[in-house]
């Protein structure tokens, strides 16, 4: 039985395992918006297409599965460009649909045309523009395929309205073969050997762990690689969650806002085993000062990642669960020698301790004026521990980073590799769409907010429960922050002093309101929120001039920390 473009596609959609879609409709989907509703896809209709795609993605980091954004042509697929974007630099698997103008047109300037696939091309692990209705099902079939396996990333499917139109016999494919793809899982034996070999000749050993743990669902397998080598454990960002911050091997993030001690760990480490990290550059500071005394072992999944960045003393390509497993196989082979390792090494954890006594992760509290960090650990301390927490992009972010102590993977959802103000609240929109029956938080700042607030709409409408925290400073405060340590105090364009009331803002869409502009009303606000049904904005009214530290400047290495403002 022959089926058109746009029934073909909701047809593969349910076939890769699809419940959810995130969009708005347009001219060049229409067809695909009108066949929707005679398939058991749910639609979440955003209030725009970059939320759509943030959405979308935030339901791929909290459920694992691939997200799917659809949008129609010109200004709604360049509307996407900046969460594809976003997706691609944390390696989020997601496939997102464009509609685009009759194949006859394209070339010709016609209304709403864009060339998406050439804007998309270095921001997507791939990208089609579908030509004939006879490819579709092949091309979906590939797109998924593309987008979960490997190092996981967004696919771009850009789909002309005569395709949609057009019919042809469907079959969807069984499987895929793609000459060019060919990712390896398996770690090399010999590699895997020469790891075992270095770890036992260690003294200083640290784990430095990114956000392919967390995308592989290595979290398990590297506690237990952690504990039997008894090893000091470092996160970056993305990594935060894949490993528990109260973990007594964990050190938490390192890098230009990362614990003093994590820094210190890192830069007087003697072997370094990085994890499914790519050594970004506000991890690594200064590079020709970064881990200078230790080797280097860099395992990942995507061999271009490896030796990218830093020198390394030995690459091991696979996925992360299958290498690890396999070192720690090799590992207790040398059952005497792994036995007697965590003494030898005992030295060291003193050390780090000592780094951790010297320097602890602290704030000055205040009785008079909110500081943001007492918010992040209220919020803690009154969530379950299987509560996601998505951030927008600012000083917020990194307090949420720096005072959460994450426990699970996939609670913590943020923008790590492009820093995309508006990402958390439709992030958080898919998490909750994803995990309807979980506590979901968007902690946000007063800027960040206001990228992407329509999405207020979106949760009111879909009856989503999703708890906002403000920190409100009436600041862009990281760049406020830069201009007062390293510009003299002259804050060129950060004050954002026109008084908005959020919380009448909150209350105009339909949600419920709440703030705190003392520090005894931040608990009762939390527990109030999390109490009341549906969407909730809580703003918090905290000191203006706040920092985040520790702090590591431009240029400098990740030792050359400044510890206070």
């Amino acid at each position: 039985m022959k089926r058109t473009g746009s029934q073909i596609l909701l047809e593969s959609l349910l076939l890769e395992g699809v419940d959810t879609v995130f969009g708005y409709p347009g001219g060049t989907v229409i067809n695909i918006y009108n066949d929707l509703p005679d398939y058991p896809i749910k639609h979440i209709l955003t209030r725009h297409e970059q939320a759509a795609v943030h959405a979308a993605d935030g339901y791929a980091r909290a459920s694992g599965k691939v997200g799917v954004a659809i949008a129609t042509s010109g200004p709604g697929a360049t509307n996407t460009v900046t969460g594809i974007a976003t997706a691609y630099m944390d390696s989020i698997p997601m496939v997102v649909i464009t509609g685009q103008v009759p194949t006859p047109l394209i070339g010709n300037d016609a209304f709403q045309e864009a060339d998406i696939v050439g804007m998309t091309r270095s921001i997507t692990k791939h990208n089609y523009l579908v030509k004939d209705v006879k490819d579709l099902a092949r091309i979906i079939k590939q797109a998924f395929y593309i987008a979960r396996t490997g190092r996981p990333g967004p696919v771009l499917i850009d789909l002309p309205k005569d395709v949609q139109i057009a019919s042809t016999k469907f079959v969807y494919p069984d499987s895929v073969e793609l000459r060019g793809y060919k990712p390896t899982y398996s770690g090399n034996v010999r590699q895997v050997e020469k790891a075992a070999k270095m770890i036992l000749a260690a003294r200083r050993p640290v784990l430095y762990v990114g956000g392919g743990a967390t995308a592989s669902d290595a979290g398990q397998n590297l506690i237990q690689f952690a504990e039997l080598i008894q090893t000091p454990v470092v996160t970056t960002l993305m990594g935060m969650a894949a490993f528990p911050t109260a973990h007594p091997l964990s050190l938490g993030m390192l890098g230009m806002h990362g614990t003093y001690y994590a820094n210190m760990a890192v830069t007087n480490s003697d072997l370094l085993i990085a994890i499914g990290a790519r050594f970004d550059d506000r991890v690594t500071g200064r590079i020709a000062a970064f881990a200078p005394k230790a080797k280097i072992i860099h395992i990942d999944i995507d061999p271009t990642s490896i030796k990218k960045n830093v020198r390394v003393d030995l690459p091991i390509v696979g996925e992360l669960s299958d290498v690890i497993e396999k070192i720690g196989t090799k590992l207790r082979e040398n059952h005497d020698q792994i036995e007697a390792f965590p003494e030898l090494t005992a030295p060291w954890r003193s050390q780090v301790a000592a780094w951790r006594a010297q320097y602890p992760m602290s704030y000055k509290f205040s009785n008079t004026v909110i500081k943001p960090q007492y918010v992040i650990e209220k919020i803690r301390k009154l969530t379950d521990e299987s509560a996601i927490i998505a951030t927008e992009v600012g000083q917020h972010q990194m307090w949420t980073a720096q005072f959460f102590n994450f426990s699970n993977p996939r609670t913590f959802l943020t923008s790590g590799g492009l820093g995309t103000m508006g990402f958390g609240l439709p992030a958080a929109l898919g998490a909750q769409v994803a995990c309807p029956d979980r506590q979901v938080i968007d902690i946000s700042g007063d800027g960040s907010f206001q990228m992407n607030s329509q999405e207020l709409a979106t949760l009111v409408q879909f009856k989503l429960p999703v708890k906002i925290a403000i920190l409100n400073n009436n600041f862009l405060g990281m760049v406020r922050q830069w201009q007062e340590l390293f510009f003299d105090h002259r804050y060129s364009q950060t004050p954002l002093e026109l008084p908005i009331d959020f919380v009448k803002l909150a209350e105009a869409y339909g949600a419920t309101g709440l703030r705190a502009t003392r520090p005894d009303e931040v608990e009762d606000v939390i527990r109030k929120a999390l109490a009341t049904p549906g969407p909730v904005l809580m703003e918090f009214k905290i000191d203006r001039e706040e920092n985040v530290m520790p702090m590591v400047p431009a240029g400098a290495a990740i030792d050359e920390m400044v510890l206070a403002s």
